[in-house]
């Protein structure tokens, strides 16, 4: 019976243990759907997510899994296995972590073909993340204008001044916000904010590193540079040999599937997909009624005079 081993979050190694042990750990939410297993015949570390349906179709129904086979494995695992900084229920448990490095998830693999996100597929995510931001600016302003007007009531009243002192604030601090919300989710282990995570596809480095906090906050405002040359940056996706705009080649960064540079690349998907469809139809949709309600109001406005 093939012995597997598991990784922990900190990337050590864990086992030996029988499938049915791998199961069991399953069923009581000891395994994520990214932790790393291994087995003999295995090339490499596989997540565990892409090796449930083999561990199971050779686990027998209902198993209650023996304290003798823990036993077994505590009995075969090397002497350095039980050299663990973490307190165990069980003296020689199979699970303690022997010093051995697992190949991490995060990884860059440079060998296989990159999908490139396109044009569309950009503004479908970032319509996506501008509703999300949107809602957060709008919570956040109005904390900071109620806070802010209650202190100028205090203070004798709200003139002028003090109204264009919260607007400066509240567009300040919603600037900041934002620049951070990119920051954090492209730093974060998927490497893309909420609305780049539903539509399939990440930003990293142009060597396929992570792309980091600090540079994801710097792209923001590079993006707004994209959108101050009227726009041309942006359009620059459609026509660049990476589908990079203006504001990834300032910072060195491309927008790409999000299973490129994995060890998956046949995994990417070129097309659009459904969701993207969907929100790219209701932004236009959205779009042509707000022209329509504009230019309604510009003729009753001319109609007036």
């Amino acid at each position: 019976m093939a012995q597997w081993y598991y990784s922990d979050y900190e990337r050590n190694r864990h086992g030996p243990v029988s499938a049915a042990d791998l199961a069991m750990l399953h069923a009581n939410g000891q395994l994520a759907g990214d932790t790393l297993v291994w087995r003999e015949g295995l090339a490499q570390w596989q997540p565990w997510h892409s090796m449930i349906d083999e561990v199971v179709a050779a686990t027998p129904a209902a198993p209650a899994p023996a304290r003798a086979s823990f036993a077994t494995a505590a009995a075969d695992a090397p002497e350095d296995a039980f050299s663990s900084p973490y307190t165990m229920a069980e003296p020689r448990s199979p699970y303690a972590p022997p010093r051995a490095p697992v190949q991490r998830v995060e990884d860059v693999y440079l060998d296989g073909q990159v999908v490139y996100a396109g044009f569309w597929k950009r503004v479908a995510a970032y319509l996506i993340d501008s509703v999300i931001i949107g809602v957060i600016a709008m919570v956040v302003g109005a904390a900071i204008g109620g806070l802010m007007g209650a202190a100028f009531g205090l203070g004798g009243g709200l003139d002028n001044g003090g109204a264009l002192a919260i607007q400066g604030v509240v567009q300040l601090v919603s600037l900041v916000l934002t620049a951070c919300y990119y920051g954090w989710f492209y730093a974060s282990v998927q490497q893309a904010t909420p609305g780049k995570m539903a539509i399939g596809i990440k930003v990293v480095r142009g060597d396929g590193e992570g792309c980091g906090f600090w540079r994801g906050f710097a792209r923001y405002f590079a993006m707004i540079l994209s959108g101050l040359v009227l726009g041309i940056g942006f359009l620059m996706a459609a026509f660049t040999a990476r589908k990079q705009c203006l504001h990834d080649m300032i910072c060195d960064t491309v927008v790409v599937d999000k299973w490129a540079f994995t060890a998956y690349p046949d995994q990417q998907r070129e097309e659009l997909g459904t969701l993207a469809v969907v929100v790219l139809v209701l932004g236009g949709l959205l779009f042509v009624g707000l022209i329509m309600v504009v230019a309604g109001l510009a003729a009753m406005a001319g109609a007036g005079r």
